[in-house]
């Protein structure tokens, strides 16, 4: 097969990358010059880097190489937007035509010009599909009472935020939601939820946005996930089974058993 990584931050795509060339897949990368790791060179057979405002270079690079499937895998902070990176022609005016900037918006736009183009979004988990959380306790330890309750409280508060395309996670304290994530990132909303708790802990709950695809912008948590847990007091970990990637799986769960945090697959 081949077919194009949009490679963004993260282990995500050298993850992914990694997959397809154990499979024998003809992959090229273009990376976002932004965000993605020097690591992605390394890893595929063709690399183009490109700025995060190029949208018609990605075309042009999609058409010289011939592909006509492309996944997104990694992250792009949504921030960035609105940072001093310059929109080409081609993205510019589609930022002026969208009623809202919101993940939907932005990346849907982006997947609609490319259709036109003849260039189709796939699976971005299509290469990690063993990496997908599973439903029910993952570690060692299980949620106790308390934090069971923070998370059926928490998965409603997430749900919500998720219909409004905000944020994907919530941090919760004894049944009340200490903070939201927006463009901040999940590690610094945790950051700011410790310092409101004085001390007692947390419960974090991740879920997927109100979409059948996983196409773009799918929540992924990985080993890193648990030293920013550990370190602000947040004891209990809830992802959507099937929908969340657990990147290093093995690795994070280990950790996790070390810290004695727990961590749970949502089924529904």
């Amino acid at each position: 097969m081949r077919y194009g990584i949009i490679a963004g931050s993260g282990r995500f795509p050298l993850l992914a990358l990694e997959s397809a060339r154990r499979l024998g897949h003809d992959v090229t990368v273009i990376a976002i010059q932004e965000e993605a790791s020097p690591e992605v060179e390394s890893l595929a057979p063709r690399c183009h880097w490109i700025s995060l405002g190029q949208l018609s270079r990605l075309i042009e690079i999609c058409q010289e190489e011939g592909i006509t499937e492309v996944a997104m895998c990694g992250q792009v902070k949504h921030a960035k937007i609105f940072s001093s990176i310059v929109p080409d022609w081609r993205l510019l005016k589609l930022l002026a035509s969208l009623p809202s900037k919101n993940t939907d918006g932005l990346i849907g736009g982006v997947a609609r010009i490319l259709e036109a183009e003849g260039i189709h979004l796939r699976d971005s988990t299509a290469l990690l599909k063993p990496l997908l959380a599973t439903p029910g306790p993952m570690t060692r330890r299980k949620p106790d009472r308390e934090e069971t309750t923070d998370i059926e409280y928490g998965r409603r508060v997430a749900n919500a935020l998720a219909g409004f395309d905000v944020g994907q996670s919530v941090a919760v304290c004894e049944r009340a939601c200490v903070a939201l994530e927006a463009m901040e990132g999940t590690d610094a909303m945790l950051r700011r939820a410790a310092a409101l708790v004085n001390g007692r802990r947390l419960s974090l709950v991740k879920v997927a946005r109100h979409r059948e695809h996983l196409l773009f912008d799918v929540p992924a948590v990985g080993r890193d996930t648990i030293p920013v847990m550990r370190e602000t007091g947040t004891t209990v970990l809830a992802v959507e089974a099937g929908r969340t990637l657990m990147l290093d799986r093995e690795e994070m769960i280990e950790a996790a058993n070390e810290a004695e945090i727990a961590i749970v697959g949502l089924e529904g």
